[in-house]
C-alpha cells in the first residue's frame, strides 16, 4: 500500500472534494472516516446549489460565484473518473415576488448581476404564467436565475469516493495514523474541537429538517420562497428543506416543524399537493460563528489545516474550497479569502 501524501479527516462533502482534487493532481490520499461516508449533514437530501443575491458584493460572494460557475465541469470530471453519477444539473431557480417593492429590488439586482456575474449567468425578473411547476406569485412576477443548480447529496458522495479510488485514494474507517499534511473536515465534531482549542465558540451544529416527496420533475428548476428550498431531483423525487433550529432535543428527530415546512412547500407549488412523502430527514449542519466557511491553516499546528463550516452552502462551495485547499496544502499557493481564514478565531 502506497504511503499517502495527504490525510483528510472526514468523508463529508468538503473532505471528499478536497481528497478528489488532490488525487486528481497526482497526490496519494487517505480519507479517514470513523463513522460512515456522509454521516453528518452531507448525507442529507436537499442538494440546493444557489447563489447569494447579486448585491453588497464581497469576497465570500465572489468565491461562491466562482465555485458555482466551475461546478458543471468539475462534477463532470468526477463522474467521468469514477463512473458514478452525482445528480448534478444546472437548471436554475424561480423565486416568487410578493409585491411591487420586491419587484423593484429584484430588478435592481438584475442590473447588478449583469456586471457581477460577467455574462456567465442571468438573474432576471419575469412575468409568472400561473400554471405548471411555477410557484404561486401574489405580485404576478418571479425572479429567474440561470446560475442555481441541484445535486443529489448521497449520490455525489458516492461519485467522489468512486473517483478517488480510481486515482489510488483510500477511504478507511479505522483511526489510522496521520501521514503527511492533515486536513480536518470533520463537521460539527470538528467545530466543537476547534472551539475547545481556541477557548471560545468557533462554531456549532444547527439542526435542519428536510423531506423527499415522490414527484417526477427531473428537468424543472428549483424554487425558493419563504425560506424554503424546493429541489426537483432526477430520480422521481422533490426535496424540501430545511428548517433552521438553534435549539433541539433530538438532533436526528423530525417533528411538526417539518410538517409545517412540507405544508408551506405544497402551498407554494400546488403540484406537490398529492405527492407522497418518501423520506423525512434531520441532522446537524456545521455553522461557523463567522457564517463563512473556515478554510486554511490551523493556527499553531504546523502541517494541519481546517475545512469546515459549510452549513447550508457546502455543496455549492465544495469545488472552490477543494481547489483552494489543494493549492495551499500541495502547492503553497494561498488564494483563500480573508473572511474564511481561521486565524482571527484563535
Amino acid at each position: 500500500m502506497a504511503t499517502p501524501d495527504l490525510t483528510v479527516r472526514g468523508a463529508g462533502i468538503f473532505g471528499l472534494s478536497i481528497a478528489w482534487a488532490a488525487a486528481r493532481r497526482g497526490a496519494i490520499v487517505r480519507v479517514v472516516e470513523t463513522a460512515s461516508v456522509g454521516a453528518g449533514a452531507s448525507g442529507g437530501v436537499v442538494g440546493a446549489m444557489a447563489p447569494h443575491v447579486p448585491e453588497a458584493w464581497n469576497d465570500k460572494k465572489a468565491f461562491q460565484l466562482h465555485s458555482l460557475l466551475m461546478a458543471q465541469d468539475w462534477w463532470a470530471a468526477v463522474e467521468a473518473a469514477g463512473g458514478v453519477l452525482s445528480g448534478y444539473a444546472r437548471l436554475g431557480r424561480l423565486q416568487p415576488l410578493a409585491n411591487a417593492a420586491a419587484v423593484e429590488v429584484a430588478s435592481q439586482r438584475a442590473k447588478n448581476a449583469e456586471t457581477l456575474w460577467r455574462g456567465q449567468a442571468v438573474w432576471r425578473v419575469v412575468r409568472a404564467a400561473g400554471a405548471g411547476w411555477e410557484p404561486v406569485s401574489v405580485s404576478g412576477w418571479l425572479v429567474e436565475d440561470t446560475l442555481s443548480a441541484r445535486i443529489a447529496p448521497r449520490q455525489a458522495l458516492r461519485a467522489l469516493v468512486a473517483a478517488l479510488k480510481v486515482r489510488g485514494g483510500q477511504v478507511v474507517s479505522d483511526d489510522a495514523a496521520e501521514i503527511g499534511p492533515v486536513i480536518w473536515a470533520t463537521g460539527v465534531p470538528g467545530l466543537q474541537a476547534l472551539s475547545q482549542a481556541a477557548g471560545r465558540m468557533v462554531g456549532a451544529g444547527q439542526k435542519g429538517q428536510a423531506a423527499l416527496l415522490a414527484l417526477d420533475m427531473p428537468h424543472a428548476p428549483q424554487v425558493f420562497a419563504e425560506g424554503v428550498h424546493i429541489v426537483p431531483h432526477g430520480d422521481g423525487t422533490v426535496a424540501i428543506g430545511s428548517t433552521t433550529e438553534r435549539e433541539w432535543q433530538d438532533p436526528a428527530g423530525t417533528d411538526t416543524a417539518l410538517d409545517d415546512l412540507i405544508a408551506t412547500a405544497r402551498a407554494l407549488c400546488p403540484l406537490l399537493m398529492g405527492a407522497r412523502v418518501v423520506e423525512r430527514w434531520a441532522g446537524l449542519r456545521p455553522r461557523a460563528s463567522t457564517r463563512a466557511p473556515l478554510i486554511g491553516a490551523w493556527p499553531g499546528r504546523a502541517g494541519h489545516f481546517i475545512a469546515n463550516g459549510g452549513f447550508k452552502i457546502g455543496f455549492g462551495m465544495a469545488p472552490g474550497v477543494a481547489e483552494a485547499m489543494v493549492d495551499l496544502v500541495l502547492d503553497g499557493r494561498d488564494s483563500i479569502p480573508e473572511a474564511f481564514r481561521p486565524d482571527a478565531l484563535f
